[in-house]
């Protein structure tokens, strides 16, 4: 066994050596400013955690910044706070953001790089050597680039890389049985939840016609009135254009974007960026307890704010009035979602109109019980 070098590993096999990463793969310098409606661009947020996937894919109409070109095979690592463990061979050719940095593999395979950026001692390197308090990141050329990587020879790493595939694929497969149940658990999570923001809990309270064409019946002593009247629509303020200028991150100012609202169970606990004072002024700030729907990528997901918060022009806040509770909008939101797709618009990509959103028409009940027998409700509120 030969001695590593490498305060991470103490040993290697045989024939096998340290080699910098700089010295078995080049980074991506190819840069471009081309606008294209193509959806082969990356940013960070489109990279799943932990997995070696990818969420979506975007466009780059309103992307005013250089973007780092990458081609098929080329591994691609995200360099901003790399505790998320955001890493993906490419499988197309394609541009990312400069949060990404893409790697073309030399003298390594392509999927041997990709499990060595996967590993926990690759991650909890840069997580050691990363700086900046609030946007903390790695560099190429003094810090990656001089990483010492576990080098086998070439049809040794081929077979290392092929084993792991068919084991993560075989995990892959017990992961997406799991899923499949949790599937049907969600339909029937959903179905509760419809049933009851429609009908209330009282199966025996009066019915009404609702004159939706979604909805045949409400309990009687519920109203029918449009969401505007509900509460208030605001769309966030900060567009594509300026939110890919860095001198606007890194202040005090919390800033949510539609991937924390997929993420989010309920309510939105945790942020990954922050707004400065620049950012703040062109940026609009919700306080805690709004409901923020995602109006461009995965419309219509919901979530609540549990801390004041800045966000995009891809979502909007939903402030209830005095009649309408929180919890019960949250859950109402979720049971419309495939309603307020109707009034979705294609564009470039589909995207919600908000004004719209306020223009449908939605079951309310009471905000408060009154306590006591109604004649409405034959005695017990639905």
């Amino acid at each position: 066994m030969n001695l590593g070098q490498d305060s991470f590993l103490s040993e290697l096999p045989d024939a096998w050596t340290f080699d910098r990463f700089k010295d078995v793969a080049v980074l991506c310098n190819e840069r471009t400013d081309e606008a294209s409606e193509v959806e082969d661009y990356l940013e960070l947020e489109d990279l799943e955690s932990g997995t070696g996937r990818i969420l979506t894919r975007r466009y780059t109409m309103e992307v005013v910044s250089d973007v780092t070109r990458f081609k098929k095979g080329d591994v691609l690592f995200g360099k901003l706070r790399s505790y998320l463990e955001k890493f993906y061979v490419a499988e197309f050719d394609g541009k990312c953001t400069g949060e990404i940095l893409a790697f073309k593999p030399v003298r390594i395979e392509s999927r041997f790089l990709f499990y060595c950026l996967a590993s926990s001692w690759f991650i909890e390197r840069c997580n050691m050597l990363a700086y900046g308090a609030k946007m903390p990141r790695v560099n190429w050329p003094t810090q990656l680039a001089q990483f010492n990587l576990p080098l086998p020879p070439l049809p040794e790493q081929q077979r290392i890389a092929a084993y792991l595939d068919a084991s993560c694929a075989a995990i892959d497969a017990a992961v997406a049985a799991k899923r499949r149940q949790i599937e049907t658990l969600d339909a029937l999570r959903n179905s509760i939840i419809s049933r009851a923001v429609t009908h209330g809990l009282n199966p025996q309270a009066k019915m009404k016609s609702s004159g939706l064409d979604w909805l045949s019946e409400v309990p009687a002593h519920w109203q029918v009135q449009q969401i505007k009247r509900a509460c208030s629509l605001v769309r966030g303020q900060f567009t594509h254009r300026p939110r890919n200028d860095p001198a606007l991150y890194d202040g005090p100012y919390p800033f949510v974007q539609t991937g924390d609202i997929t993420a989010a169970r309920k309510y939105i606990r945790t942020y990954s960026q922050t707004l400065n004072e620049l950012g703040l002024s062109v940026s609009k700030r919700f306080p805690r307890g709004t409901l923020v729907m995602s109006i461009a990528a995965n419309i219509g997901d919901v979530a609540i704010l549990d801390f004041e918060a800045c966000f995009p022009d891809s979502m909007i806040g939903v402030i209830p009035g005095y009649k309408t509770n929180l919890d019960f909008l949250y859950y109402l939101m979720r049971a419309m979602r495939s309603i307020m797709l109707r009034s979705a618009v294609q564009s470039t990509q589909l995207n919600l109109n908000y004004v719209r959103i306020g223009t449908n028409f939605a079951p309310l009940p009471p905000l408060k019980l009154c306590g006591r027998q109604c004649r409405g409700c034959e005695g017990t509120h639905g």
